[in-house]
């Protein structure tokens, strides 16, 4: 398989529905995040092998940043058309993918860490495979 770059995002559309989340595309296409994100303060660790997305919302909520962490298998070419980022991490590799989110590879897990107050938006991550997928919302312990 050839090798993958980073990516940088543009700015995407963002719907924050009773029963999911909706991004539209920059070419116009949707894709819909299914099920009320569980809420998760502190460092959240993926199940390993699972393809991880993590979209940043303004504070208006209705545009956001949606950036694939990892992923192998999206070409370049489609995530620039589309506006999805993405960042590639070597193993115990870390980066502030925004102000306030921080995303590392530990073995073949990703922990995510974010500070919605500092991103000045909702900070969701999103992970599935072929089997299922599971989303949450990072937040501020209270």
């Amino acid at each position: 398989m050839s090798a993958r770059n980073d990516v940088a995002p543009d700015t995407l559309g963002v719907e924050l529905g009773e029963d999911g989340i909706v991004v539209e595309y920059t070419d116009g296409r949707e894709a819909y995040y299914r099920g009320v994100p569980e809420k998760k303060s502190g460092t959240l660790r993926t199940q390993p092998g699972k393809l991880v997305q993590i979209l940043v919302t303004d504070p208006t909520e209705t545009e956001g940043v949606l950036m694939y962490v990892n992923d192998r298998n999206t070409h370049d070419d489609i995530l620039e058309s589309t506006g999805v980022g993405r960042v590639m991490l070597g193993k115990d590799e870390e980066e502030e993918l925004f102000p306030g989110v921080t995303v590392r590879v530990d073995g073949y897990a990703i922990e995510v860490e974010a500070d919605p107050e500092v991103a000045r938006g909702r900070v969701f991550v999103f992970e599935e495979d072929e089997l299922g997928e599971r989303s949450y919302e990072l937040v501020n312990e209270d």
